[in-house]
């Protein structure tokens, strides 16, 4: 009898990148919990809680603590309870997942969503927390076509279908052509997982060739009750959680040539597998009375392993210099990688991809029986890997880090969990007047704008990245400001009516009355481009997205010292600074000014100012007037005058 086990099976990228989190986040924090098991494997949780992970039924249990949201996601409000009530959040949601999120979440409020999948399913559940419209749940196209027969939904409504990740694509490919003849205006967003379905597919291809199925994995995944619910359209299916489930005599009656498959489902553990694998065969050697284990004496003699371009091999590094790493891949040929096809990136050396001991998944390319090698490729590998992690990473609309490798003719080489990455010059952030060389040799953060996987070709944008970084901080900001908020700002702009200065997440407006309380002619006198200055938020308008700023000191107002040393019927000194049509003013304090109306000039009719007066001439004034509500104060040399005249006329008799 032979062993199959499925091309996909176990951990897809969302489980991985979850329990990856949720482990370095227990390296990091010490104490942290999770909203609900982690994934819907036992023996996975199991081992989860012996490292001091915890789970709480809700989120008020983890207060004060770090949490975890799990793969399947978590309603909005759970989400935000999350971040409200817990020390840090940690959202492990599948990047798959979170894209039904947001199809859901963008809906109109006067549109309909449905949702194909299981309704007590926690990923169902927090995608129906998202919507902001009604929101129907159905299991197949039967309770779909409910909604039309009963009038829930007419069929000219605006409706949204979206998937659960692991229904079965077979099934909806069935249902999606009545589904839009049953209404008109549809949307049908296929949301099943890609993963999943290549599982689904491989598993059912596995199945109509084998006599028994196997289908690893937790009783309660419905990733994994819908694989053993395809296989067993085809042959016998037995669905255990590990190699204990496994029932006795399950090989009776099968021939001898027959096939047994293996597949699990995404939250299913390598070593699970491996433990069901391990049974299987050795059930068949009792059953054959093999006196020695066929997969162990294959290990012992390396003779029994046979190489060949394609093979996708665990090599050990046995050795390295600067050109190549010796690997040991259990055959007779020796295995070697040289430095080029270790690492897309070529700047790395040799020592710094691989280390004695290390084992690798790495590919055959050549074998050369003549002389007794085999050459093997590790970033193949790696880059097939960082493929599917990048396309993942697109449809969750992440952002990646990568280190800049080179500089190329219209842009520059980023590698991203071992995958070339090209940026074009136009979406670096440099501008046309820098050098793309710069960046060789940092880290950057990027998105993926395209994927040609067929080419092997990724294009990705360091600026889209950086535009998403500024606008993050810039909603952070509209939320936040507050009048009479201080900055230390820079001086990005100076204009005639005032400066713009930069604040940090936008630019703020000082007008040129607002940059001191002297008078100012220009604001250049004042102010110089890059200088740091402190600002006072005055008002703000989110929706014009215009913020007005102050550069004056409260505290050093001279209103203030002007009122408490100053009062009316004062008769003062002040400085002529300006020259209206109606009036000159007069400084009286540096930053106090007032009004001399022509009214007020003199005793006489004046029709020329300039005639009588001029800037910088220093006169006795007498306070007439001084408006605190509006900060005014108006000054007379006229009622000087009419003080003096009658003394000069009784002299005069």
């Amino acid at each position: 009898m032979l062993i199959e086990i499925a091309d996909r099976s176990g951990f897809c990228f969302g489980v991985e990148r979850a329990i990856k989190l949720t482990e370095e986040s227990a390296d990091k924090y010490g104490e942290v919990w999770t909203l609900g098991p982690l994934i819907h494997n036992r023996i996975v949780t199991d081992s989860l809680q012996k490292q001091g992970i915890k789970i709480a039924d809700e989120v008020a249990q983890a207060a004060g603590k770090p949490l975890v949201i799990r793969s399947h996601g978590v309603t909005e409000e759970t989400e935000n309870e999350a971040r409200a009530l817990c020390s840090v959040c940690i959202d492990a949601t599948c990047p798959f997942v979170k894209k039904i999120h947001k199809i859901v979440s963008e809906q109109p409020e006067d549109s309909a969503v449905i949702i194909l999948g299981d309704k007590t399913h926690p990923e169902v559940i927090g995608i129906k927390g998202h919507a902001r419209c009604r929101v129907f749940v159905c299991a197949d196209f039967e309770e779909i076509r409910g909604l039309y027969e009963h009038k829930a939904l007419s069929p000219d409504e605006d409706v949204a279908l979206v998937i659960q990740t692991t229904f079965d694509r077979g099934s909806f490919l069935g249902y999606s052509e009545d589904i839009r003849k049953c209404y008109n205006r549809v949307k049908i967003y296929d949301t099943i997982c890609n993963a999943t379905s290549e599982r689904q597919k491989n598993a059912e291809e596995l199945a109509k060739r084998a006599a028994l199925m196997i289908v690893v994995g937790g009783k309660s995944s419905s990733n994994t009750g819908k694989l053993a619910e395809i296989c067993a359209r085809h042959c016998t299916t037995v669905f255990v959680e590990n190699a204990e489930e496994l029932p006795k005599q399950l090989l009776k009656g099968l021939r001898s040539d027959s096939i047994i498959g293996i597949t699990a489902g995404a939250s299913t553990p390598a070593y699970t597998i491996k433990e069901v694998h391990d049974s299987m065969n050795e059930e068949i050697k009792n059953i054959n009375e093999i006196e020695e284990d066929f997969a162990a004496l294959l290990e012992q003699d390396q003779s029994f392993t046979r190489l060949y371009n394609g093979k996708r091999v665990k090599a050990t590094v046995v050795s390295i210099s600067k050109k190549e790493a010796v690997v040991e891949v259990g055959a007779k040929q020796t295995g070697y990688i040289v430095r080029d096809e270790l690492t897309n990136d070529p700047n790395a050396e040799v020592a710094d991809v691989v280390k004695v001991g290390d084992v690798i998944d790495a590919i055959v390319i050549k074998v050369d029986d003549s002389v007794g090698t085999a050459a093997l490729s590790k970033k193949r590998v790696d880059a097939a890997l960082g493929m599917e992690k990048i396309a993942a990473s697109k449809e969750a609309n992440e952002t990646l880090e990568g280190a800049v490798t080179a500089a190329v003719k219209g842009g520059v080489i980023v590698i991203a969990n071992g995958t070339r990455v090209f940026i074009p010059a136009s979406q670096t952030g440099v501008p046309r007047s820098g050098k793309l060389e710069d960046l060789v040799k940092k880290t950057v953060q990027f998105k993926v704008i395209e994927i040609d996987e067929r080419r092997g070709r990724v294009v990705g944008s360091i600026r889209q990245a950086n535009k998403e970084v500024r606008d993050a901080e810039k909603a952070k900001f509209w939320e936040s400001i507050e009048v009479g908020q201080k900055f230390e700002g820079e001086v990005r702009s100076i204009e005639d009516y005032g400066v713009f200065v930069d604040i940090g997440a936008v630019d703020g407006l000082v007008r040129t009355s607002e940059l001191t309380w002297n008078r100012v002619g220009h604001p250049k006198d004042i102010v110089s481009i890059g200088d740091k200055i402190t600002v006072i938020v005055k008002s703000y308008d989110p929706e014009k997205k215009r913020v007005s700023l102050s550069a004056k000191d409260p505290d050093e107002n001279p209103w203030t010292k002007f009122v408490a040393d100053y009062a009316v019927d004062d008769v003062i000194k002040a400085t002529v600074v300006s020259i209206t049509e109606f009036g000159a003013f007069a400084q009286i304090i540096p930053g106090v000014d007032g009004l001399i109306h022509i009214s007020q000039i003199s005793t006489d009719r004046i029709t020329n100012i300039a005639s009588v007066l001029a800037v910088g001439q220093e006169v006795d004034v007498k306070i007439i007037d001084i408006d605190t509500e509006k900060s005014r104060v108006s000054l007379s040399i006229k009622a000087l005058m009419e003080e003096s005249a009658p003394a000069e006329d009784a002299d005069a008799e």
